[in-house]
């Protein structure tokens, strides 16, 4: 099977790399939790073997990179730039992501999101990132939100999970405009900063 290389990224507390076969008992370990895998309509993994299939047959064959956490190095999360199933005719890529309970809420998904949109606009120079998620998924909608993705719509009984429910979808999407004007926006204090230092006496 081909795997597809993905560079090693980095932020404050993150590194992403690629996969490999021996991180298996790691995504096991986080990924079997049933509060992980059903909130993105995944069932949680039942062995190790069957992690292992994960990283061979999903991860490695698609533009998916392990989250590794700095201080403890610990593999923490999975997060990847799959095929738009949607806009299939532009330059449009989907952001997905997973991440083990014991770092929820310290901001680290939003920062490895974030990275990753970067890397999407700025190194596979994407006209549009689109993330879709459940309804329910109030976890996954807040970091959509602080990433600065725009909610387009619900589509209603949209996707079937692993046990048959179904499931109503929650679209959105962010643009390069969108993304070019919110990095102007960011960069501007930091320069007006670096005048003001520059003028002090």
């Amino acid at each position: 099977m081909r795997r597809v290389k993905v560079p090693t990224l980095e932020t404050e507390r993150l590194i992403l790399r690629m996969w490999n076969r021996k991180d298996a008992p790691q995504l096991y370990e986080y990924a079997k939790n049933p509060n992980v895998g059903p909130a993105a309509g995944w069932k949680p993994h039942e062995s190790v073997r069957e992690s292992r299939t994960i990283i061979e047959q999903l991860f490695l064959a698609n533009t998916t990179w392990a989250i590794i956490h700095k201080a403890t190095g610990r593999l923490i999360g999975s997060i990847g730039l799959e095929k738009d199933a949607i806009r299939t005719n532009i330059k449009s890529r989907e952001l997905g992501y997973s991440m083990s309970e014991d770092f929820w809420g310290e901001g680290l998904m939003t920062e490895a999101a974030r990275r990753l949109i970067r890397y999407a606009f700025e190194e596979m120079d994407l006209t549009v990132l689109m993330i879709r998620t459940s309804d329910t998924n109030r976890r996954s909608q807040r970091v959509i939100e602080k990433c600065g993705f725009t909610y387009e719509g619900t589509l209603r009984r949209a996707y079937r999970i692993y046990d048959g429910t179904l499931r109503e979808i929650r679209v959105y999407s962010m643009l390069r405009e969108e993304y070019e004007e919110g990095k102007s926006e960011a960069e501007a204090p930091k320069a007006e900063n670096a005048k003001a230092e520059v003028t002090l006496p």
